[in-house]
């Protein structure tokens, strides 16, 4: 499993701890930045992560900015994405049984860094298991998805 991994200033301290515990596991990672303290814009970031997903060059990715809020919205923007922002690890467990979410969204001034150490566990251990009922929902986003964007994948 390859991961795309970004954050904004406010999610740096944060990530960095993720990209500990993804070294600590044996899980392939890139970091999209923030690299360093000073003030970047969370879309930018947001949305070359969510691409790097989108267009299969990575399995899945994981945002990490101040709420998790505007990573969710920039990430959700780009086709094929369905960010999920998790405040705990049932949310996690949720996001990927249930939606297949794509990316991870937490916010560092929401959860502390264990806790965001236990999300990214869980949701990185938990399989989508492609019941019919929860296809058929995630073949609706991906029609919704298609209506406003053209496409879908």
């Amino acid at each position: 499993m390859k991961i795309a991994v970004g954050s904004d200033h406010a999610g740096l301290e944060m990530k960095n701890a993720v990209l500990d515990f993804l070294k600590e596991i044996g899980v392939a990672f890139r970091d999209f930045g923030a690299y360093t303290p000073d003030s970047v814009d969370y879309p930018d970031i947001g949305e070359s992560t969510a691409e790097a997903v989108a267009n299969g060059d990575f399995d899945a990715g994981i945002l990490i900015c101040g709420t998790g809020i505007g990573m969710s919205i920039a990430a959700n923007k780009v086709t094929g994405i369905r960010a999920a922002l998790c405040t705990n690890a049932y949310c996690a467990e949720m996001a990927r049984e249930h939606n297949n979410a794509n990316v991870l969204v937490m916010g560092s001034r929401v959860i502390d860094v264990n806790t965001a150490i236990e999300i990214v566990g869980t949701w990185l251990h938990t399989d989508f298991p492609n019941e019919p009922r929860h296809a058929k929902r995630i073949d609706k986003i991906s029609g919704i998805e298609a209506k406003y964007n053209g496409g879908g994948r």
